[in-house]
Parts: structure tokens; sequence; C-alpha cells
């Protein structure tokens, strides 16, 4: 496979996800300015964490108008796959790759910690050769975390198993306990009604070889190579 990792002005986590995909898979990434319009050299294109432009009105707001996310929607509409991680997820709902929203954590703090995800849904390339209910562990680093969307919206991704993960306990019980930034019905990420659109607000890219203590992100980049 051909991957890309988009480097938008502010992206922080574009090196993280390229040297787990070239160094720790052995894989063919580059990375792609926010100024290319062409991907279809591409299988999968990655939107990093960070803050793009800034985060300036709302994050993801201003890199919905990048150049590159015109090429990234084509790539998607397409077929090809598209992971966005934090900053990556909040670009893909402002571009309308996928639903809702992500607002300001409930308590208002910037969060970075380790959390639990219960794997809700294997129907995309993403999450295909995990098994449904499982438990990983990932860090979370953000501040507009907060998934929301209407109950509507909210209903037809649980129905049609869209919701890819839901924070939770080491034991796989959801709660408010286990939320850690109040996100509607504990969604952590989603994909799209394709399934080739995946979009979270955990970093796999952050425990994905041993000498991090964790390979859990490991497995989503994998199951896509699968």
């Amino acid at each position: 496979m051909k991957w890309g990792v988009v480097v938008f002005p502010g992206s922080n986590c574009d090196h993280d996800c390229y040297h787990v995909l070239n160094h720790v898979l052995g894989e063919d990434c580059r990375f792609v300015w926010h100024k290319e319009t062409e991907l279809s050299d591409l299988d999968c294109v990655v939107l990093p964490g960070g803050f793009s432009y800034g985060d300036y009105l709302r994050a993801g707001a201003i890199a919905r108008f990048s150049p590159v996310m015109t090429a990234v929607a084509a790539h998607a509409k397409a077929g090809g796959k598209v992971l966005g991680i934090c900053n990556g997820f909040q670009v893909l709902c402002e571009v309308g790759l996928l639903p809702g929203a992500l607002l300001r954590n409930i308590g208002l703090s910037f969060l970075c910690k380790d959390v639990h995800l219960r794997v809700d849904s294997t129907g995309s390339p993403f999450t295909r050769t995990l098994t449904e209910g499982a438990v990983l562990r990932m860090p979370i680093a953000h501040g507009e975390g907060r998934y929301h969307a209407d109950p509507d919206t909210l209903d037809r991704l649980e129905g049609e198993g869209q919701v890819a993960f839901r924070y939770a306990g080491a034991d796989g019980e959801v709660s408010d306990a286990t939320n850690p930034n109040g996100s509607l019905r504990g969604i952590a990420g989603i994909v799209s009604s394709g399934r080739n659109v995946l979009g979270l607000m955990p970093h796999p890219e952050r425990c994905a070889e041993d000498v991090l203590g964790n390979t859990d992100g490991r497995a989503l980049f994998e199951s896509v190579l699968a």
C-alpha cells in the first residue's frame, strides 16, 4: 500500500504517523503538503493530530478550506481510505466527510492521558481484524474532543454500525465515569457510511511499538494492511 500523511501548518503528529507507517511497519509512505491537489498515487490518506492553522475559530475550521482537502474529499468519495486522528477527526467533520462535530471538552480543560476504548464495530478496513467488544488502551490529547450530533444522527450511526469506538472502562463497560470529555453516548470514533473513512480522537500512532510500552494502536494500521 501507499500511504500519505497530510501536513498542515500546525500539525504536530505528522512525523509520529510517518514513523509508525514507514519505520515500524515498513510501509511506503510520504508526506502530503497542505497545498497539494493530487493524491492519485495514494491508497490511504492520514490526517494527523495537532493544531492545524492554529485551530483558530475552532478546531479544523480553517483546514477544511485547505487545497488538499478537496483532493482528500475526492479520494474518499472514490472509495479511497482516509484516517483522521484527533485534529484530523475534527477536520473530517468540518469538511463533511463524517457527521457531527467535536466540541470543547465538558470540563473546558485540555486532556492528556491514557483511556480505554471498546471496539463497537468491525465493519471497516481499520477495525476488521479487531474483535467486537475488545478493549484497547490509547492516549488522548485534546481540548475539543466532545463528540456531538443530533439524536437522529446518533441513532443512525448506532443502527448502521458506524460507531467504531466508545470510551469505556478496562472491563469494557461504558459509563459517565469512563467518558473523559463528555462525548455523547461515549463515542470516541466513527466511520463513514461507506466504511472507508475513520475518525477518532485517541492517538493510535502514540501506542504502536514496544518501546512505548503499548502496541494497541498498531492494530488499526495492521487491520488496513490485512
